[in-house]
């Protein structure tokens, strides 16, 4: 980010709201990082298709990460609920 500290009005000019703004970029980093973990569930979804013919949990996979990721940004947990099932892709990958 930006070096602000020795801008004029703090590196916001008077007419714009800097907690709002602040407020916005965090949210965005939020949905990034919820994002790119259900997408790796979706990757690990595929190779867990792909490679071990199972198809139906991979189906699976991508509900559960899906549903685990709107939990996320609606609860605390964040990017851990989708991780949990990344997890679980992980282990089906290497044991089926």
């Amino acid at each position: 980010m930006a070096d602000t500290k020795h801008a004029s009005f703090g590196g916001y000019s008077p007419e714009m709201d800097a907690e709002t703004h602040e407020t916005t970029y965090h949210g965005f980093i939020r949905f990034v990082e919820i994002a790119s973990v259900v997408v790796i569930c979706h990757v690990l979804a595929l190779a867990v298709g792909g490679i071990r013919h199972a198809w139906l949990t991979a189906i699976v996979g991508v509900i559960l990460s899906l549903a685990a990721g709107a939990i996320g940004a609606m609860t605390s947990l964040g990017p851990k609920a989708p991780g949990a099932v990344a997890v679980l892709l992980a282990l089906a990958l290497l044991l089926y």
